[in-house]
């Protein structure tokens, strides 16, 4: 070996923790049915949970106005399927709420549509 500091953690790499590590070995949180526009709002303020794992406090943190599953993502600089399993413990212990989009199936017809414009039209 020769006398030079041979170094394999790449400092502008940032952190190397393997996702599971943060998720505690799990991968999956299709149960809730989060998707990139789902929107999270938190319950409650970091400081208001005791013992929140560092995670979960930037999470709590970024939710404090609805703000979508994609947007958490991109803010916490974390793989999404990380972000969703963090999430769907946040929302399991009662400190996240979370809304979907309704499917197109679902969407509102066209006499619903007329008598809100009326009742509108009306103020």
């Amino acid at each position: 070996m020769s006398g030079r500091h041979e170094s394999w953690f790449d400092d502008e790499a940032g952190p190397l923790v393997r996702s599971y590590a943060v998720t505690g070995g799990r991968t999956r949180s299709d149960t809730l049915g989060l998707d990139l526009i789902t929107l999270v709002v938190a319950m409650r303020t970091a400081r208001e949970v005791a013992a929140i794992e560092p995670e979960y406090a930037q999470i709590l943190s970024l939710c404090q106005k609805p703000t979508s599953v994609a947007e958490v993502a991109a803010h916490v600089d974390l793989p999404l399927p990380v972000v969703k399993v963090l999430l769907s413990d946040l929302i399991e212990q009662n400190l996240v709420l979370f809304r979907t989009a309704a499917p197109p199936t679902e969407a509102p017809n066209k006499h619903v549509l007329q008598a809100v414009l009326d009742g509108i039209r009306k103020l």
